[in-house]
């Protein structure tokens, strides 16, 4: 299966060339937590026990769920990868269209993929994915909705990486036996090259990740930013306010240019544009990348500009 994805920056330099790219085609947070300097043995020892358990603890914390549930590995890709070889079965169906690392990642472990259009159609399945909110089109659903699902396969697998602004849609403070959610830290932090996700489940199941992941899996920079980071809760307040009033303003200009907004998270936006192509183009010609869906010939994603000077730039890119 075709693994597509947004971050792709140097095949709009190679089609456009050089310039002061700004990357919207990802949803990661472009006003990043301020990282300061690390201490001498982030960078020169192993990760330790006592650095990875501090971390699980501020992230099972941060999530509304006991430390036992919570284990860090080398981002959310890395455990959506490890999954379909440790959990049994072979029929999946997978919501869609979302992030496709899903369904290609089963097809590659051989599991049967059916696309699913509803949790509906996802009954009788050994594994059903549900990205949450959805990726691109930013469907959400209740926790009390995804229970249920769990109640009717065999194993539910929540993708809730782009869920941080949004605690009242995670199923992690009551999480099913039969339930594994996914949590990304690169996206609402703005840190993806750390590399660094989560994976809430019970223990039996943690206990095969971690061994299928190996020792050290997690750097030591890793584990001291992300715990100082996700233990500051007013930048998160701030960075959630920020970007719920900024997705409200980027749909603005998109449909002042004639898009119809279709959805989104805080992290992105999705547009239906006359013609994705020409879209992408114009945006591009002003170094703005944007990301298109190969399944759609309207569809173009936009992250979220971070500071005045990204809003000017977009501001006038869109105006009609």
């Amino acid at each position: 299966m075709p693994r597509d994805h947004g971050g792709n920056l140097d095949a709009a330099v190679a089609q456009y060339g050089a310039g002061d790219w700004i990357d919207l085609s990802t949803g990661i947070n472009r006003r990043p937590w301020p990282v300061p300097p690390l201490s001498p043995t982030a960078w020169r020892a192993l990760p330790t026990a006592k650095a990875e358990a501090a971390l699980v603890r501020c992230a099972a914390d941060w999530f509304g769920c006991a430390p036992d549930r919570v284990l860090a590995v080398a981002g959310a890709t890395a455990a959506i990868q490890m999954l379909p070889r440790l959990l049994p079965g072979r029929r999946a169906a997978v919501l869609t269209p979302s992030y496709n690392e899903h369904a290609a990642s089963l097809a590659a472990a051989g599991w049967q993929v059916t696309p699913a259009p509803d949790l509906a159609a996802m009954a009788g399945a050994d594994l059903a994915v549900v990205v949450n909110p959805n990726n691109p089109d930013g469907r959400e659903w209740p926790p009390e909705a995804l229970a249920d699902l769990a109640a009717r396969v065999g194993w539910l697998v929540v993708d809730e990486s782009f869920a941080d602004p949004r605690p009242d849609l995670s199923l992690a403070p009551a999480l099913p036996a039969n339930a594994v959610v996914l949590r990304s830290f690169g996206k609402f932090w703005g840190l993806a090259g750390l590399r660094l996700g989560f994976v809430l489940a019970e223990p039996d199941l943690l206990a095969r990740l971690r061994e299928a992941a190996g020792p050290w899996s997690v750097s030591g920079p890793a584990l001291e930013i992300a715990t100082a980071a996700m233990a500051d809760r007013s930048w998160a307040d701030e960075a959630v306010t920020y970007h719920g009033e900024a997705s409200l303003n980027l749909d603005r200009l998109a449909s002042r240019a004639g898009w119809r907004p279709l959805g989104g998270t805080h992290l992105f936006r999705l547009y239906h544009t006359p013609e994705a192509g020409a879209a992408q183009d114009r945006l591009a010609r002003a170094r703005i990348w944007s990301r298109r869906f190969p399944y759609s010939d309207h569809w173009l994603r936009l992250g979220i500009p971070g500071d005045a000077g990204e809003w000017d730039r977009v501001t006038a890119a869109l105006r009609p």
